[in-house]
């Protein structure tokens, strides 16, 4: 726990995945948390889940960042803000292939009026969540910050390299200061199991795919490519549980307010460290859960790279970052996280239909 008196921080995009869990982290190391989130992709209700697990309820300005005069509203009302972290985002990366400019527009226009509002009610500490998509697909792995970064795969990619020097030259010119935390694949729940990724529609991510394929939401899944030049002809990616994602955010900002930092503007991955193929993810779940998934191969996937993982030394060495989950646990906490939904939908369903 930091001694922290309560410094108020912003999290746009606290009712997402990575945000809410942020948000829990951020108040069990003393801080205090308002978010900001038109929940377009997201759910309110998830700060109920907040409030049982801090005790402590969460603010939620429902504003469309991409809306200046009223994003300014929230800095107004909270002069108090010491610093910002910035979630808010489209991040389907099939999507983004299909509507580049719609990422574009809203992705890039939201971190520019947050970085607007920033500079001009002097809030000195702001971290960015970025992506290992910045990479494109490259040349060595495990990356390290220092890897060049090749065209990025996707518009979503492509946003975040562009929020990357967007953030880095607006703090180099207003003298403040900024973290981009670049991740791999948040996966997993709550050890609670009160939250976890809920998808709109039909997942795009891995892992709540296999979770509602298993519980019969989905009949079959795909796995995207089966020909890339990998050890099981599957893509390989680092897998890294939400809860380690999010502490490293709490790190982040203390880091940030304890004056550590040696240059305004720096760069973590958050990853394990280790690349896992998609078939490795199947085949790890299967034994968690004792399910057998029903999956087919298919096509790749227009906009994904062929394999990548992180080198994360730097974030262990200056942030004192440490992972407290493994993939047995990633998995366990999902697959929890997946029959919690599924009862509460039946009771739900039941509830209803005592009502008619």
């Amino acid at each position: 726990m930091f001694s922290l008196h309560m410094n108020k921080i912003l999290v746009t995009g606290g009712c997402g995945y990575i945000g809410a869990h942020t948000i829990v982290d951020l108040i069990e190391n003393g801080f205090e948390v308002i978010s900001a989130d038109n929940n377009s992709r997201s759910n309110e209700n998830i700060l109920e889940a907040v409030e049982k697990i801090c005790g402590r309820k969460v603010k939620n300005y429902k504003v469309d960042l991409c809306i200046y005069d009223d994003t300014v509203a929230i800095f107004q009302e909270n002069p108090d803000i010491v610093g910002i972290i910035h979630f808010a985002a489209y991040k389907s990366v099939g999507e983004s292939v299909q509507k580049p400019l719609l990422y574009f527009e809203n992705n890039l226009n939201s971190l520019i009026n947050i970085l607007k509002c920033a500079d001009e009610f002097t809030v000195p500490n702001f971290v960015f969540s970025s992506s290992c998509t910045v990479y494109g697909n490259p040349d060595q792995i495990p990356v390290t910050e220092e890897t060049p970064m090749k065209a990025a795969e996707s518009a979503y990619g492509a946003t975040k390299q562009m929020g990357e020097q967007i953030v880095t030259d607006a703090v180099n010119a207003n003298k403040n200061n900024a973290i981009l935390l670049r991740y791999f694949n948040p996966v997993g729940a709550h050890p609670s199991a009160l939250m976890g990724e809920i998808p709109l529609g039909k997942p795009a991510n891995l892992v709540p795919a296999i979770t509602q394929t298993a519980i019969g939401k989905l009949p079959m899944m795909q796995v995207w490519g089966s020909d890339y030049p990998t050890r099981d002809g599957s893509c390989v990616r680092d897998y890294i549980h939400v809860c380690d994602i999010a502490h490293a955010h709490t790190l982040a900002l203390h880091y940030l307010l304890q004056n550590k930092n040696k240059t305004n503007c720096d760069i973590f991955n958050l990853g394990t460290g280790d690349g896992l193929t998609v078939l490795e993810i199947i085949h790890e779940f299967e034994k968690v859960s004792g399910v057998k998934l029903n999956y087919e191969m298919g096509p790749r996937r227009p906009g994904d790279v062929v394999a990548i993982y992180a080198n994360n030394d730097k974030a262990r060495n200056l942030l004192g970052w440490e992972l407290k989950y493994n993939l047995e646990e990633m998995m366990a906490s999902a697959w929890k996280w997946e029959l919690k939904l599924n009862a509460d939908e039946k009771i739900f369903s039941s509830s209803n239909a005592d009502l008619n």
